[in-house]
């Protein structure tokens, strides 16, 4: 055996020319998502600071090109190349651009549809839109426009007065007095910029600028009394459904194969779930088939005022070594330490009658300058039991774990977030406790599904005014009837279920994004693939992403375009 053989190639590719020497190609490195994905969000939050003005054709043109653009991009990498981590930053990455594709189509429809009541518009458009590139001003010109959008503003105030405008629909009316605002705050900051810092500027424009602001707040003023409030006894209770197409697109766009008639077919599957074990508990009460006593008699359990925080504290103890004595998620000692809690003041209860969590619980609960029956109202919805039922729904393991977590993993993955991740794992948990048997007694039980019938209803009624198939009034009414609501609190659900402060999905977000998780959970827990806490600590660790990524990103086989949009989480079995 000859001892160099060993090394004898490695010396003979000693002796080659450098022009015989075979050179070897090394692999282009694999993209970096979350790099792309923190640079993307950053460029989206620079544009959208730059390019700030309302009704702007220029935003509208340089947003849809930076959009396409780093769609070819983010369509160019080749998916097989990437690990699976990556590939689902991908897929975040292409269908959030075309959901802001959708949006600003979206803003130019509504605009266009508000335009008879902005007559003023254009060229106050125009001057905030040079004064973003630091164009120079004619302090001449710019009076002129200013006395000329103050004379088309008296000229519309009096063809609205002869009726001109009355036949443009209340939620058009409403958007468009949103829409005069944001553009007067734009024109303020146009004026500001230059006034007193420009001499010739102010001596031209100061007295037709206070003209203009007049007739500006005379305009709008008369909109709002004529259009709105003129139409409706509580103008606060209006929304702009937005019909089947727009509801299809935004279930695609949350990875949802199915119709809204579909999902609501769902929610009246969960809703008879809900009816057959209240059944159970309405005997236990000796009220036998009778939803209505059985939760008026759960209604008369609330705690004397000023004892609303210690039970609640007291709850959300009672959650924690629930979950802590069954090993069922991952606390950290810092997010058992650092949330807080306020009372909610008066106004804010009539949209939000109960809870609102996550680091600070905020706490619905009578005020002594409530009248009297807004007080006795309050303290039904917001009885001992029906807080037992969502105390950890905003703390733990609900909402605040969440945004503990999401602080901490993956945060780069914040652009994405989703209610159906958000609301749906706060869900999850509502589902998951009443099965461990976190609410004992009868009382607790109906508690509990008074929330379910809740999340159910809020699909029902959610898509059917997006559909237009019911008024709003039609949905308090459902409320009341089908769950049991107060009128009150009815009527401060579906306020702020429509009043756009919320996607069009949020209200389906709960039930339907709980039933994605119980559904993944069947698969990775019932399957043996992962313990219940290395599933619910896996969910967190993906931040607030589609359910169906997340199924992607865990799940045993390799996920395709087919398998994340394709999945049908709420099949009968």
């Amino acid at each position: 055996m000859r001892p160099f053989a060993a090394v004898a190639p490695f010396a003979l590719a000693l002796t080659l020319s450098p022009q015989t020497q075979s050179p070897q190609t090394l692999p282009a490195p694999a993209p970096d998502l979350r790099q792309l994905v923190t640079e993307y969000a950053a460029d989206l939050r620079d544009l959208e600071r730059r390019y700030d003005v309302p009704l702007s054709d220029e935003r509208d043109a340089r947003l849809r090109s930076y959009l396409e653009a780093r769609r070819a991009e983010f369509e160019a990498l080749d998916a097989r190349t990437l690990a699976r981590d990556a590939r689902v930053d991908r897929w975040l990455l292409l269908a959030d651009i075309d959901h802001r594709r959708s949006g600003l189509d979206h803003e130019r429809d509504r605009a266009a549809a508000q335009q008879a009541l902005l007559p003023h518009a254009a060229p106050l458009v125009a001057a905030c839109e040079a004064r973003r590139r630091m164009a120079t001003v004619d302090p001449e010109a710019a009076a002129a426009m200013l006395t000329e959008a103050t004379a088309t503003l008296d000229r519309a105030h009096a063809q609205l007065g002869s009726g001109k405008f009355d036949a443009i629909a209340l939620p058009v009316a409403r958007a468009a007095v949103g829409t005069i605002d944001e553009l007067q705050r734009a024109t303020e900051g146009w004026f500001a910029f230059r006034d007193g810092y420009d001499p010739m500027f102010s001596w031209w424009t100061r007295a037709p600028w206070k003209s203009y602001c007049a007739a500006e707040r005379r305009f709008r003023d008369a909109v709002q009394q004529r259009l709105v409030d003129g139409r409706t006894g509580d103008a606060t209770l209006v929304g702009e459904p937005i019909g089947e197409q727009a509801l299809l697109a935004e279930l695609r766009h949350e990875r949802i194969p199915y119709t809204p008639q579909e999902l609501v077919a769902i929610a009246e599957r969960e809703f008879a779930f809900c009816e057959r074990e209240a059944a159970k508990y309405c005997d236990e009460l000796h009220c036998p088939g009778d939803w209505s006593k059985a939760l008026e008699l759960t209604k008369q359990h609330h705690v004397a005022p000023g004892e609303q925080p210690a039970l609640i504290r007291r709850l959300c103890d009672e959650a924690i070594a629930f979950v802590d004595a069954r090993d069922l998620v991952t606390i950290p000692p810092l997010a058992r330490e650092c949330w807080r809690m306020r009372m909610m003041s008066p106004d804010a209860q009539k949209v939000n009658p109960f809870f609102l969590g996550g680091e600070t619980i905020q706490v619905s609960f009578p005020t002594d300058a409530m009248e009297h029956d807004q007080k006795l109202q309050s303290l039904r919805s917001n009885n001992e039991h029906f807080c037992r039922a969502t105390v950890f729904h905003e703390l733990i393991p609900g909402h605040w774990l969440q945004q503990f977590s999401m602080a901490r993993y993956r945060s780069y993955r914040e652009l994405f977030e989703t209610p159906f991740w958000i609301e749906g794992w706060a869900l999850y948990w509502e589902m998951r406790m009443y099965d461990l048997g976190l609410q004992q007694s009868a009382y607790d039980r109906i508690g509990a599904l008074y929330w379910r019938k809740h999340r159910c209803a809020r699909i029902v009624f959610s898509l059917n005014f997006h559909l237009g198939t019911w008024t709003a009034p039609q949905c308090v009414d459902y409320l009341v009837a089908k769950v049991g609501h107060e009128r009150a609190a009815a009527e401060g659900e579906v306020r702020r279920s429509i009043g756009g402060a919320y996607s069009p999905l949020y209200q389906c977000a709960y039930m339907l994004g709980g039933l994605q998780l119980r559904a993944l959970q069947k698969e990775l827990v019932g399957s043996g693939a992962m313990t219940e806490k290395q599933f619910h600590d896996a969910v967190l660790q993906q931040n607030a992403i589609p359910i169906a990524l997340i199924r992607a990103a865990l799940g045993r086989a390799e996920p395709t375009d087919a398998s994340v949009d394709g999945w049908r989480f709420a099949e009968e079995k």
